[in-house]
């Protein structure tokens, strides 16, 4: 189902690669899936899949690709774990939202009819996923566990369409009094929405691997389907 494709930067001084799934039929809307901190792996590609199956383009651009191109580790091996926290440290985010916004116009253009084009994202991916709400016009945006959104509601002011946000209750990387101020500065925003997930862990909703937590990933799932179909539209799946 999916190839790999290449993305022009926004300076249209380069590109970088990214992993593209097409459904079965002529897609009306497309939806592009930001990765975590372990690159577009396994996990980046079969989430891609997932959302072609529900007859959207997803794209899944290489974002670390300053860095290191083609990054690929496994959360469950703890070396690969670190390497992916180290990655997160050298990142720099600012390039990485540039490297969104190339990658919605580059849907954009392969949808060729006006289609509408969300963003979703996972751990880093969710963080980039509100950042990309508040910088980009991308038309709908999800964060699964995203962290340090707390540090970015200076921001909030500038959402213009709608988010959803997955919080794991137990998140690692998240803690409660972090949560808080993030139900504190969000809740009263008329296009943001969060869902709590009590007792979950940081990584709940991956589609594979020790973290995955079935219930949880599977009710998540659910309501971002119903967020996209009812903001983007472009589907009938």
């Amino acid at each position: 189902m999916g190839e790999n494709i290449k993305v022009d930067t926004l300076e249209h001084d380069g590109g970088f690669g990214a992993y593209l799934a097409r459904p079965a039929d002529k897609p009306g809307a497309a939806i592009v899936v930001i990765q975590e901190v372990f690159g577009v792996n396994e996990g980046i590609r079969r989430k891609c899949d997932r959302m072609a199956e529900q007859g959207y383009l997803a794209i899944a651009p290489d974002l670390f690709w300053r860095l290191e191109p083609g990054i690929e580790l496994d959360p469950d091996v703890p070396a690969e774990l670190q390497r992916g926290l180290e990655l997160f440290g050298r990142f720099d985010q600012d390039a990485g939202i540039r490297d969104i916004e190339a990658t919605v116009h580059a849907a954009r253009a392969l949808l060729g009819d006006g289609g509408k084009v969300g963003c979703v994202g996972y751990c880093l991916g969710g963080r980039l996923a509100f950042m990309s709400a508040c910088r980009t016009d991308v038309d709908a945006s999800v964060g699964y566990y995203g962290v340090g959104i707390d540090g970015l509601l200076g921001e909030k002011h500038a959402i213009a369409r709608p988010v959803l946000l997955h919080v794991a209750g137990e998140d690692g990387f998240v803690d409660k009094a972090t949560q808080q101020r993030m139900h504190e500065g969000l809740d009263d925003h008329p296009r943001v929405t969060i869902h709590d997930y009590p007792g979950e862990d940081h990584g709940f909703a991956t589609e594979m691997g020790d973290r995955r937590s079935e219930k949880a990933a599977d009710l998540a799932d659910a309501r971002t389907a119903a967020f996209f179909k009812e903001n983007l539209g472009g589907t009938n799946v």
